[in-house]
């Protein structure tokens, strides 16, 4: 090789046969000495001649054998570059053997890629398997699509209940790796702006909830808050809310372009309307000006409702109410990108309709994923069986 390749050195020899130089120019000496035993400078390179001898001819088949084995797995590794790109190491290695068995064999492309057989077939032996999950996970998947498209809000849990109810056997886990793996998620809530406002000159009430925010029954506890509504004007509508612990169930609730205290007592008449009848419920807010007004303290006390506040300044005392409020934000505003809404009517309508599907068809962690609604039905049908 040396001697028919013009202008290639001895290094450049060696490195592609895998040997020594040293051993490569001792080689070239000998075959030298041997052409011209009087002559210790080296001979013109010429046409290769057959090295002499039987144990330089068998030296030269196995380095040719070598190279050529050596040539054979620079160009399997060459093209098994392009089977690992972000995908699990080992089945890509596993793929590439498969698909190249044919061409190299097994044996070497597992000892070049540096994998068991063993491995490999244990991996083809589960081919059916995996083609029959993959085939379930990708029916999942444009399941959880639907789910989705009818709410884009839903997380993992909320969309695993709703599967269930389809029928589905499924684990959130599952249902959150292929969201993941499709790129669907819920919507998360943004950053809010304060609104309660304390009255430095309220009255004293006690706190009947002690951040225990569940009832034994329907239309016994229920807690209040007051969000903004944000306008592409500048300005702002306010909601105020009277949510049954219970159920979750939004039971009263009232818009308006001020932060007055009809604000809240309209909330609570609505509440009173919707039940028929409040009298002897606990209703738990923050220490707002609204709700330490003396026209909210006598709403309640005509309705018959017991009224509790936390400590002030500690959202954790009325927690229930401040997830209501997020809840809603994230999933009619902030979660779908918006920052405003474009006017009043659009800003009372998206919350109108918003809370007609929360009460009916939201699913709620707190009911064991059950609507508001249908879980104080379930409640009554249960009492009636009894």
């Amino acid at each position: 090789m040396y001697r028919s390749r013009p202008g290639a050195t001895i290094a450049e020899i060696a490195d592609s046969l895998g040997v020594n130089r040293e051993t490569l120019r001792s080689w070239i000496r000998i075959d030298d000495g041997r052409k011209d035993p009087g002559s210790t400078a080296p001979a013109a390179r010429g046409p290769a001649r057959a090295p002499e001898g039987p144990g330089l001819e068998q030296e030269n088949r196995r380095l040719r054998a070598r190279v050529a084995e050596l040539e054979k797995e620079r160009e399997i590794l060459r093209k098994a570059a392009a089977y690992f790109g972000g995908r699990d190491e080992a089945v890509s290695r596993f793929c590439f053997v498969e698909d190249h068995r044919g061409a190299y064999g097994v044996k070497r492309l597992c000892r070049v890629l540096e994998v068991s057989r063993s491995g490999y077939y244990a991996w083809k032996a589960g081919a059916a398997g995996r083609a029959k999950r993959a085939a379930a996970d990708a029916e999942l998947t444009a399941a959880i699509r639907a789910v989705h498209g009818e709410d884009p809000a839903c997380g993992a849990p909320r969309i695993t209940a709703e599967l269930r109810d389809q029928g589905h056997r499924v684990n959130h886990k599952r249902v959150e790796r292929l969201m993941r793996a499709a790129g669907i998620q819920g919507v998360h809530l943004r950053r809010t702006v304060r609104t309660t406002v304390p009255d430095p000159c309220d009255q004293v009430v006690p706190d009947l909830i002690g951040r225990d925010f569940t009832a034994e029954a329907p239309n016994r506890r229920y807690v209040g808050d007051i969000t903004y509504l944000p306008l592409d004007s500048g300005r702002f509508l306010y909601l105020a809310t009277v949510v049954d612990l219970y159920s979750r169930r939004l039971v009263g609730w009232s818009v308006a372009d001020h932060m007055r205290a009809e604000l809240v007592t309209d909330a609570l008449e609505a509440a009173r309307r919707e039940r028929g009848c409040l009298r002897g419920a606990v209703f738990h807010s923050d220490h707002g000006a609204q709700y330490t007004s003396a026209a909210f303290a006598a709403a309640c006390e005509k309705a018959g409702v017991a009224r509790s506040m936390g400590a002030v300044g500690s959202s954790a005392d009325n927690a229930a109410a401040e997830a209501f409020n997020a809840t809603l934000k994230r999933e009619t505003l902030h979660g779908r990108g918006l920052r405003r809404w474009a006017s009043p009517r659009a800003a009372r309508l998206a919350v109108f309709s918003w809370i007609a599907r929360y009460n009916t068809r939201r699913r709620h962690s707190a009911n064991g994923h059950l609507s508001p609604l249908v879980y104080e039905q379930r409640t009554v049908s249960l009492e009636l069986a009894a």
